[in-house]
């Protein structure tokens, strides 16, 4: 791997968090079709700092998904929950997006955001804000995503 694609991995996996977290505070705002989306970017950026590790990357959104499923859920190296989540997250958005009448439930929004946080690393995970339900639903994994830098 050169120099360069794991320099290029450590800085994608920076903006992963700072996408959740405008997602939560969409969802906290009552923005649930923006939330959908700042979650799928989340997972998005997560990915293609995955893909950067091995050199891959493509122009469009299934082909990142594509080379994602092909090169890490496929031979295990991550669980088919991953991609599963990943390719359903990029349907909402779209549907979000682009759909007329549309309009994203708050249920759909914290289901997508519990599905991005599960999706990046576990350490250091923002929590929902003002969530309905009692104890959202955590999966923990172990990730194979570069963890970010701290700032002492």
């Amino acid at each position: 791997m050169s120099h360069l694609m794991s320099e290029l991995s450590a800085y994608r996996i920076q903006k992963p968090y700072s996408q959740l977290q405008s997602a939560q505070i969409l969802f906290a705002s009552g923005k649930y079709d923006d939330s959908l989306g700042r979650s799928y970017y989340a997972m998005f950026t997560a990915a293609r700092a995955l893909l950067a590790l091995r050199q891959l990357d493509s122009k469009k959104h299934s082909g990142v998904i594509s080379l994602f499923n092909r090169h890490f859920v496929k031979t295990g190296i991550i669980g088919v929950a991953a991609g599963r989540d990943l390719g359903n997250a990029r349907t909402k958005r779209e549907s979000s997006d682009y759909g007329d009448y549309y309009l994203a439930t708050k249920e759909e929004a914290l289901d997508q955001l519990e599905a991005a946080q599960r999706f990046l690393p576990n350490h250091d995970r923002p929590r929902y804000p003002s969530a309905t339900r009692a104890s959202p639903r955590h999966h923990p994994v172990s990730s194979p995503f570069p963890l970010p830098a701290t700032k002492a």
